[in-house]
């Protein structure tokens, strides 16, 4: 436990990492998708929630100050209620601590699946092994796959743009003569829409149907923006094109391209280098994220909107292809039977 608390300390990047490697070493593989999306569905509420909060922001001095001491509450509330969940039984089963892993297996699976579920972890969590990976380990031979398409999901997913679209929806939204305010909480709520859908079709469809849906309404969506920068637009169209493009995108993206990596990732990875694997893959992923942010409004200003977002639709569609290429269908599998699927010599 105490383990946890401390990689849970140094950033909320850590947060997200565990959070997700809890969610998929506890839950059951039928509905590992379902449980999976609750990180999105929380991001999404603390997103729309701090939105709200800080509408006041523009017209109190001080309120700054405000937004600040509510968010301790739940960080306080986070540190409470980890006392009161449940250990990974992966962890427990690699440290040799059979009895409690059965515990723990009994309390959220029920008795007649603890002996199975043993068993099968037994069969690929191997003690201390994990503490021995370099991650020199993961940039080639056997596990260079897995990684690769970690990687690859996550710089296309901050390639796409979607970073940009949030950044600077409210440009969007102003010039459509829509309030900032008023524009980001219609962000807020169809972003949040979005991922609750994501959450009911996760295990229902699987993940990568969800991440090829996704990507081809994002093309479309980056696609009216480009038609809204066209000179042959009538003007009364360009707002409509203008944030009704912005609204798909965002729907689209919390169908498939926002949740579904970070979840897939955790289920591919074998035990034995998911944490540094995930590690690696968010490094990757928050300095596209940067560089996106940064030369977005730059190459906005010298290649103008068309140019900008028929790049962001490239990536998409590029993104599609690769999402068919190289995604395996991870939907009701054990993470046992994932890992021997995908490194069967493991």
């Amino acid at each position: 436990m105490l383990q946890r608390y401390m990689i849970l300390s140094f950033a909320p990047n850590s947060i997200f990492l565990v959070t997700f490697n809890l969610f998929d070493q506890v839950s059951p593989a039928f509905v590992r998708g379902t449980y999976g999306s609750f990180t999105q569905i929380a991001t999404c509420l603390g997103l729309l929630g701090s939105l709200l909060i800080g509408i006041p922001a523009k017209d109190t001095a001080g309120w700054w100050r405000v937004c600040f001491w509510i968010s301790t509450i739940p960080a306080a509330l986070l540190a409470v209620l980890m006392e009161f969940c449940a250990e990974s039984p992966h962890w427990l089963v690699k440290r040799g601590r059979i009895d409690l892993a059965e515990e723990e297996l009994e309390k959220l699976m029920g008795a007649s699946h603890v002996k199975y579920a043993i068993a099968e972890m037994s069969k690929t969590d191997k003690g201390d092994e994990v503490d021995n990976v370099r991650f020199g380990e993961l940039l080639y031979g056997r596990h260079f796959k897995v990684v690769y398409i970690g990687s690859a999901l996550f710089a296309l997913q901050q390639l796409s743009g979607i970073n940009a679209v949030f950044y600077f929806s409210s440009t969007v939204f102003k010039k459509a003569g829509v309030p900032t305010d008023t524009a980001n909480t219609c962000v807020g709520i169809v972003n949040l829409t979005g991922s609750i859908i994501a959450m009911m079709l996760m295990d229902r469809l699987g993940r990568k149907v969800l991440l090829i849906g996704s990507f081809l309404g994002m093309a479309v969506a980056t696609g009216l923006q480009v038609a809204a920068a066209s000179s042959f637009v009538p003007s009364f169209a360009v707002l409509y094109l203008s944030v009704g493009g912005t609204l798909l995108y965002v729907l689209a993206f919390s169908l498939g391209a926002g949740p579904v990596p970070s979840l897939l990732l955790s289920e591919i990875f074998p035990g034995r280098i998911r944490a540094k694997a995930m590690a690696l893959c968010m490094a990757a992923h928050w300095v596209i994220n940067f560089l996106v942010g940064l030369l977005f409004l730059p190459m906005l200003e010298h290649l103008g909107p068309q140019i900008v977002y028929a790049v962001f639709a490239g990536f998409c569609l590029f993104a599609v292809a690769f999402v068919k290429k190289n995604v395996v269908e991870t939907k009701g599998k054990t993470l046992q039977e994932i890992e021997f699927a995908l490194l069967p010599s493991h």
